[in-house]
């Protein structure tokens, strides 16, 4: 299984920066089994931290084992939020970043 943990915390090495460039949201992930964090975007910097902070655009509330899934194409989204796996408060922000941060 993928360590959660560690994916979200080498977002920032792994996003395209020119493609972040100018843009800003606030991502919150409540991992069940894995912890809660904070994915924060500020005019193309990306910053990983542990804990909820601030006021997010969008929180995804799923376990580490579908999180795991989804990252690996195990786990269809759709069918996860139909099945109540997956929660994401605002999907089209989720969809806008979804690329960006390898999360599709």
């Amino acid at each position: 299984m993928l360590d959660v943990k560690k994916f979200l915390f080498d977002l920032p090495r792994k996003a395209n920066a020119d493609a972040l460039e100018g843009l800003s949201t606030l991502f919150h992930f409540d991992i069940a089994d894995a912890g809660q964090f904070t994915v924060k975007l500020t005019d193309g910097k990306l910053e990983v931290s542990e804990g909820l902070s601030g006021e997010a655009t969008c929180k995804v509330t799923t376990t580490a084992e579908s999180f795991s899934k989804l990252l690996s194409g195990d786990l269809n989204p759709m069918m996860a939020m139909m099945t109540g796996k997956l929660k994401i408060s605002n999907p089209g922000e989720m969809l806008k970043y979804a690329k960006m941060f390898g999360l599709m």
